[in-house]
This record gives structure tokens, sequence and C-alpha cells, in this order.
């Protein structure tokens, strides 16, 4: 493994919840990546957002470790969930909400 997927697994697998993003959990940059800032703050679910804007390697990097193509990425629990069209149908179908809960991390509003 290269030191970069290294540096990803090691983030992917030691935070609960990880975004791969463009820009910040503050001041997004893409709307892609703001939409699923969007979905988790309103779910109040506590993760950490890295900016794949801030480092070429990590952008082409996280590509390449899930096998997936575009940014932004979510993992929870070492798990990669997916893409932001997935994470939004996810959430619409209250799945999202429910895979959270199951891996033990708090969801404001949920029963």
């Amino acid at each position: 493994m290269s030191g970069i997927h290294e540096f990803i697994d090691n983030e992917v697998k030691n935070n609960e919840v990880v975004l791969f993003m463009k820009g910040t959990p503050q001041f997004p940059q893409c709307g892609f990546s703001g939409q699923v800032v969007q979905i988790l703050d309103y779910l109040g679910v506590g993760y950490k957002g890295i900016n794949v804007l801030a480092d070429q390697e990590v952008r082409e990097g996280i590509k390449t470790y899930s096998n997936w193509p575009t940014i932004p990425q979510l993992y929870v629990k070492g798990e990669f969930i997916g893409g932001c069209d997935i994470v939004r149908e996810m959430f619409q179908a209250g799945e999202l909400q429910s895979h959270l809960q199951n891996q033990g991390i708090a969801v404001r509003g949920a029963a």
C-alpha cells in the first residue's frame, strides 16, 4: 500500500464517519459535497471532513482506494457508503439514518 493509501485507510478506520469532499464542512466548494454536508448536519452526525482540494495526492488516492471515480465519498465505520446521489437517495428513503444507527452512531430526530 502506498503512503497515500495508508493515510486514507487510517482516516477511514480511525474515524466513525469520514467525508472526503471538495472544500471543508464549513465551506464546501462544490454542490455535491455541500449536499452531503447538509444531510450529515441535518442528522446531527459528527464527522471528519477531508478536503481533497488541499492535496492532489489525496484527491487521486481516494478514487483508487474506493474504486469510485467521484468526490464526495462518505465512509461509515470503515465502510464506503457512496457519493452524493447514493447518500441523498439513502437519506430520502430513511436508509442512511438506519445504517448510521445500526453502526451505533447517534442520529438527531431518530426514533
